[in-house]
């Protein structure tokens, strides 16, 4: 074959791959396939693939339905389509479910340990679903911000499921597997605990104002900025009083606004030690004593 020839080939195939290409990404686009990936990960963390084994994680690395991630220590989120987050906190295990098109999906997030806190930032079309599901609780939204949290305490499993947008529909999964059938619905400013001893699953109370002073700092970041965006999150307003504590005895006392940060006092207590909060990062979220070490 002629030189030229074999430069015409050439430039037939890359030509046929070209349009090829064009029209997967046209058909990709119309049909609506789901999008799965690692949005954002910095610190140790890892994604383990049937048939694959372990993946080191990278920002904007593609996931397939089935795969288990895990976080042991860092920041993670992990983004579905182009509307739903979900911010994985350290210790936290997952594995992570995704079928169907972007407009008619069904996600399913199997928490094992953990939390997470899920931004479905668009509500669901009727004929799509967005699950997560604990050892002891199946939980389901149409479009909200929550956190679902599991740990154990004592040889008790909980389930802590907090609703900041929005309203959740939580149901029971009974020592013997099976799912209860009464709905207990968490709506936006409430939350829930479901314990599960030797013999029982139950909740722990009827839904309560949710306790923002136990909210990790990065869960209310994430509700700070959805409030700068417009959205109607649930999230405390106002000023808290900082008090500062020397062996026993109230050194001084602030007053900061909420998510705001605590000044360190110009006076020190004593020559040695220090004060035993973290003044650069740590926001304030309600009435915080902060002792000097």
């Amino acid at each position: 074959m002629s030189k030229k020839k074999k430069i015409i080939l050439l430039v037939s195939l890359v030509a046929v791959l070209a349009i090829a290409a064009v029209v997967l990404i046209f058909v990709f686009k119309e049909k609506g396939y789901r999008l799965l990936k690692v949005y954002e990960v910095e610190g140790d963390a890892n994604v383990a693939r049937e048939g694959i084994g372990d993946i080191e994680p990278y920002n904007n690395m593609v996931l397939e339905s089935g795969d288990r991630v895990s976080l042991r220590t860092g920041d993670m989120c992990l983004k579905a389509d182009e509307d739903k987050y979900i911010y994985m906190e350290e210790g936290t295990e997952l594995i992570l479910k995704a079928t169907g098109t972007s407009e008619n999906s069904r996600t399913t997030i199997d928490l094992l340990s953990g939390a997470i806190t899920n931004d479905v930032q668009n509500k669901l079309s009727e004929e799509s679903s967005y699950e997560v599901n604990t050892p002891n609780s199946t939980m389901m939204i149409r479009g909200t911000i929550f956190r679902v949290a599991v740990y154990e305490e004592n040889g008790i499993k909980y389930t802590r499921v907090t609703t900041f947008e929005g309203r959740v529909v939580t149901k029971l999964i009974r020592k013997d597997g099976t799912v209860s059938d009464e709905e207990v619905v968490i709506e936006k400013g409430k939350e829930v605990l479901i314990y599960e001893d030797e013999n029982t699953v139950d909740y722990v109370s009827d839904p309560k104002d949710i306790d923002f002073a136990t909210v990790p700092n990065k869960v209310l970041e994430v509700l700070r900025g959805a409030k700068k965006d417009g959205r109607d999150v649930a999230l405390l307003t106002g000023s808290a009083t900082v008090t500062f504590m020397y062996n026993g005895k109230v050194f001084g006392t602030q007053t900061v606004p909420i998510g705001g940060k605590a000044t360190r006092p110009t006076l020190k207590p004593a020559k040695t030690g220090d004060w035993a909060f973290d003044f650069e990062n740590q926001t304030i979220n309600g009435d915080t004593t902060i002792e000097w070490k």
